[in-house]
């Protein structure tokens, strides 16, 4: 697919980590239980593994050991970036033990050796506290919501990098008040382009730069039930 190759030349993958990719491509066209509707490969290339890519475009992410995606229900970002970043270790954490199991498969077919399922919420996730570099969230939740996911599992200096369309003024104001009570700074919000047909996307940077609260995180559904505004 010239597509493909064109999105691993731009990235600098090799012809190992474009077969990784190709066969993601594989898995969401011929799984019956792919929890996505963009599942030809025509259209996920830029839907999913474009839009995925596109934050090696931040430092943070390039040079994370760590990562934890948040809700990765098929995948996206998560097994794009760990075929991309080799040396690090990206962890897929989905509630949805079906999707779950998708993922598995996934990795099975790529050959990843660096991304694994963790089937719990994020609030539930003892084994991530303090733990990563980057937290990746895409078309999730709210802002507020997502700095409260992330915060607990962020090392100090580690970032929450969330994926968002149109930027919405009240949502961001609601993400920086939730980011100041939680040890987080909102530091950027980066248009990008990841594809040609993509319109207002944003990549949206929330930096760890203090110690999470006592009390966070709060048992799994506050975040939603109760946001911080």
């Amino acid at each position: 697919m010239k597509r493909l190759d064109a999105l691993a030349s731009s990235h600098r993958l090799d012809a190992g980590q474009r077969a990784a990719l190709a066969a993601l491509l594989d898995c969401l066209a011929t799984d019956p239980t792919a929890p996505t509707t963009v599942v030809q490969p025509e259209e996920a290339v830029d839907v999913h593994l474009a839009d995925s890519l596109v934050a090696l475009e931040l430092d943070v992410v390039r040079t994370a050991t760590v990562v934890a995606d948040l809700g990765a229900g098929a995948g996206l970002p998560g097994l794009a970036l760990a075929v991309a970043l080799p040396a690090a270790r990206v962890v897929l954490v989905e509630s949805v033990g079906r999707k779950g199991a998708f993922m598995r498969r996934c990795i099975a077919r790529m050959g990843l050796e660096n991304a694994e399922v963790v089937v719990a919420r994020a609030e539930s996730w003892e084994a991530g506290l303090h733990a990563c570099d980057v937290v990746t969230a895409r078309a999730l939740a709210p802002l507020n919501v997502l700095v409260e996911y992330a915060a607990p599992l962020l090392r100090e200096g580690g970032a929450l990098v969330a994926w968002k369309g149109r930027r919405d003024p009240a949502e961001e104001a609601d993400g920086r008040a939730a980011a100041g009570r939680l040890g987080l700074e909102l530091e950027e919000v980066r248009p990008v382009a990841p594809f040609p047909a993509a319109e207002a996307r944003h990549l949206v940077v929330v930096r760890k730069i203090g110690p999470t609260p006592a009390g966070f995180p709060r048992r799994a559904g506050m975040a939603r039930k109760r946001p911080l505004r």
